[in-house]
């Protein structure tokens, strides 16, 4: 990884108040270090670690996610409640899903609209919407 992956990673994370551990540092580096939203697998993001010759294991990444999503860095998008992605951008928008491949990838938000959400549960409020269009190829 070259110095500007690691000072854009080192700023995300402190940004957020969490600690720049060296295993931190280097998962941040690989998500936002060229400037580029990107959707991750806890396992997609553990073979860029591994193919950027860093030291981390799949539990590591695993509890580096999580402390990230809990920072408020990551958005958490899970599928059939077994398969979670990790969204760099936080931002409220679409996804698309091809179920025949397990693509994930941001939809076009300009034209979706949602109206007429049922109120939420007395003592709740609405902290999101997550919408993931399914696709088919052919």
């Amino acid at each position: 990884m070259n110095e500007t992956m690691e000072k854009r990673g080192s700023c995300w994370l402190t940004t957020a108040g969490l600690r720049p551990t060296r295993q931190r540092l280097a998962l941040a580096a690989l998500l936002v270090g060229d400037g580029e939203n990107r959707h991750v697998t806890a396992e997609s993001l553990f073979e860029a670690a591994q193919s950027a010759g860093e030291g981390v294991s799949l539990a590591t990444v695993y509890n580096t996610l999580r402390a990230f999503c809990d920072a408020g860095l990551l958005r958490e998008i899970t599928i059939d409640g077994s398969k979670s992605y990790f969204d760099t951008d936080i931002s409220d928008h679409p996804h698309f899903y091809w179920e025949d491949t397990g693509t994930f990838a941001d939809a076009p938000v300009a034209d979706l609209q949602i109206d007429n959400l049922p109120p939420a549960p007395a003592g709740s409020r609405i902290s999101g919407v997550d919408v993931v269009i399914r696709l088919r190829r052919g």
